[in-house]
């Protein structure tokens, strides 16, 4: 029989069954990635090659599995760069201390456990050619991994994502898969060191450049793709996907010349690209299919074919075994979840949190491919181990769910959807005085049944005393700042949740807990009379420069229900996020906006018809939502001095102007500019300015 026919019928032996075995095993609830695993096994020397050795013979002859090994090779680059794509920094917001933390700890446990472990199976089960250096190393980040894949998948699927140990156990592995995989490449530069290949300090030195080059020369050429893409219509061309695939092919040919693995360049390369979901997901998608279905289960087949359980054989390996399997778990596991618990979470969390990250799945297999390629572990250990491998992510699921039952889950998700659909405020206070007129604006911005609000106080470091710092009950507790708000927080049932602490950059700390929040808003008061204080100087200037969230600031001159509210608006997302937030409190207040639109002369507008909308009447208002009801009115005046007009408008009967941050208006942040200052010393109503945030592309 011809190769070609012969490579027809493995590829589609390999299909059928890791089909047909990934659909059994998802019925009983275990990923579909368990079941390609384990039918990788069955079509080894472990169940086919043993009830069948003839057909197993005919099927898979040892001269032919070179070019299924081509073909499996190119799948795990493939699936490498994927999983490079798929991490995203962004998990890591709010849960950065937690997330490393907890995950290096879970590489460092049963690195430990497995170098220790290493001490007494090198000279059983190690092979003979290799250093105790080199097996020792390979033994703790073998043991160390985690399937970052895999683990995606079952959050994914187990809609675990929105609640909290799923959104720190995402984190978490995140930060796993860089690490351990960094710690691999080093191991495996002095492996390959000790067979006399390149020098180890050579190819770390090699990988350090590597590193800069891909960040500051590729990663620059790589944003130019992102570009041709827009100018494309946001559609990835086949021209795109092409030079992906070669950038892909050469990071990965880099990395395996200097003597690390093809494997590191091509989940670097994934690294490297723009995080633009719009850009990377049609791509994932390209790449997925060929990778899932065709290229990764003939990796499974060739896994299992280097894999004979009957190695396994007598009490003593199985005891080898063991104690493989509980130095695995207990490191992992228990690593992943004693960090969890110091890290705040509660025992369940924790738990559920060290069961998943013990998923080793596909990306264990990886590893134990790379060292039984170069000989650092015999075939008997290497199978131990995929039975390792396989234990530890079947065990996930059923696990997890005694830890954590589905009704838990399904109780904590309903809690943060609810909690997702508030509208959270940052307000910082700095007098007591101040507290209470903020909250007041920030119950219009939103009613108290959706509002959250988180009130800090910041200490400047040079303020505390000896005996602040000798208080047990810290800082906080002697702070009265935010006890007025905290007090009409209660009398309107508004949550809220209190923070203080010592701060030597108050800006950047404001900065900071809002982007730890996920605040909708900072708002910020202006109480100093001094008319040489620029309103958008200071701390106020810095959070509207950084802040990655809306920021507000607030004027008050005599609090009541704002139901008469002027919005000078020309053009830009400021004034529209003015109108937007003006839109807010009418809403609350059942009061009225006026939009105030200033022209130049004789440039009116055409004659409104019935139908007109806002949109229509305003060209540049294009791109607003329609508001509901008919609280939003249209003034249109003519004036050349837009500034002095929007003043002398605002001494009408107004309570309340919104204005978005714009020169038009003066009120460009910075900390020379006095220009603001007129709007804010000459207009009666209180005063809102709002600097809109608008996210990179």
């Amino acid at each position: 029989m011809s190769i070609l026919l012969l490579l027809i019928i493995q590829i589609a032996v390999i299909i059928i069954t890791s089909r047909v075995i990934g659909f059994l095993f998802r019925k009983i609830h275990q990923p579909q990635v368990v079941g390609e695993m384990v039918a990788g096994i069955i079509l080894g020397p472990s169940v086919l090659g043993w009830l069948f050795p003839g057909v197993s013979a005919f099927i898979f002859p040892a001269a032919s599995l070179k070019f299924l090994n081509t073909l499996s090779q190119l799948g795990l680059l493939l699936f490498m760069f994927i999983v490079g794509l798929e991490l995203d920094p962004k998990l890591l917001k709010g849960r950065g201390h937690a997330a490393v933390l907890i995950s290096h700890v879970s590489i460092i446990f049963p690195f430990i456990l497995g170098t220790i472990l290493s001490l007494y199976l090198y000279p059983l089960l190690s092979n003979n050619s290799v250093t105790f250096t080199s097996f020792a190393l390979f033994m703790g980040a073998s043991m160390s991994i985690t399937a970052f894949p895999v683990l995606a998948r079952i959050l994914s699927e187990k809609n675990l994502i929105k609640t909290r140990v799923g959104a720190v156990t995402i984190a978490c592995a995140a930060v796993d898969d860089v690490t351990a995989w960094s710690i691999l490449a080093i191991v495996i530069a002095i492996v390959r060191a000790g067979s006399g290949k390149m020098p180890a300090w050579l190819t770390i030195a090699g990988a350090v450049a590597f590193i800069l080059m891909m960040i500051f020369v590729i990663r620059p050429i790589v944003a130019k793709l992102e570009t041709y893409f827009k100018i494309r219509g946001n559609k990835i061309t086949n021209d795109i996907l092409g030079m992906v695939i070669l950038l892909m092919l050469l990071s990965a040919w880099t990395t395996e010349w200097l003597g690390i693995h093809a494997l590191f360049g091509a989940f670097f390369m994934g690294a490297m690209m723009p995080r633009n979901k719009g850009f990377l997901k049609p791509i994932i998608e390209k790449l997925n299919d060929i990778t899932l279905v065709l290229l990764l289960p003939i990796f499974f087949a060739l896994t299992g074919l280097n894999t004979s359980i009957g190695l396994i054989s007598g009490g003593e390996m199985w005891f080898y075994l063991l104690l493989i399997l509980t130095a695995a778990v207990a490191g992992k596991l228990g690593g992943a979840a004693i960090s969890a618990r110091i890290s705040n979470l509660n025992w369940r969390e924790s738990a559920g949190l060290g069961i998943l990250m013990n998923t080793r799945g596909l990306m264990e297999l990886i590893i134990l491919s790379i060292g039984l390629q170069f000989g650092v572990i015999s075939p008997a250990l290497f199978a131990m181990m995929v039975m390792m491998a396989l234990v530890t992510t079947f065990m996930t699921t059923p696990f997890f769910e005694w830890v954590y039952p589905n009704k838990l889950i399904r109780k904590e998700i309903a809690e943060a959807d609810i909690e997702k659909q508030r509208y959270k405020i940052l307000i910082p206070v700095s007098f007591p005085s101040s507290g209470p007129g903020l909250l007041k604006i920030a119950s219009l911005i939103s009613s108290s049944s959706s509002l959250k609000v988180y009130a800090l106080h910041l200490i400047r470091a040079s303020d505390i005393s000896i005996s602040n710092l000798a208080d047990s009950n810290g800082l906080s507790q002697n702070i009265e700042a935010l006890k007025p708000l905290i007090d009409l927080a209660g009398e309107k049932s508004i949550p809220v949740h209190p923070l203080s602490f010592a701060t030597r950059s108050a800006a950047n700390d404001i900065i900071q807990i809002a982007d730890i929040k996920d605040v909708n808003l900072i708002l910020m008061g202006w109480h100093n009379p001094i008319l040489t204080e620029s309103i958008l100087s200071g701390t106020v200037n810095e959070v509207m420069q950084s802040a990655k969230t809306d920021v507000c600031v607030y004027l008050e001159r005599q609090f009541n229900p704002y139901k008469n509210i002027l919005v000078p608006f020309n053009e830009g997302v400021h004034d529209r996020g003015a109108l937007e937030l003006a839109h807010r409190i009418a809403v609350n207040t059942n009061g009225q906006v006026t939009l105030l639109h200033i022209i130049k002369p004789k440039n009116l507008p055409p004659v409104e018809t019935d139908n007109q909308t806002l949109s229509d009447k305003i060209p540049q208002a294009r791109g607003i939502e329609e508001f509901p009801g008919d609280n939003v009115k249209l003034e249109v005046v003519e004036s050349d001095t837009p500034l002095d007009t929007a003043i002398e408008i605002s001494k009408k009967n107004y309570d309340l102007v919104v204005v978005g941050l714009s020169e038009t208006w003066g009120l460009e942040p910075s900390l020379f500019s006095k220009r603001h200052e007129r709007l804010g010393r000459e207009c009666p109503a209180s005063l809102l300015i709002l600097r809109k945030y608008v996210p990179e592309s």
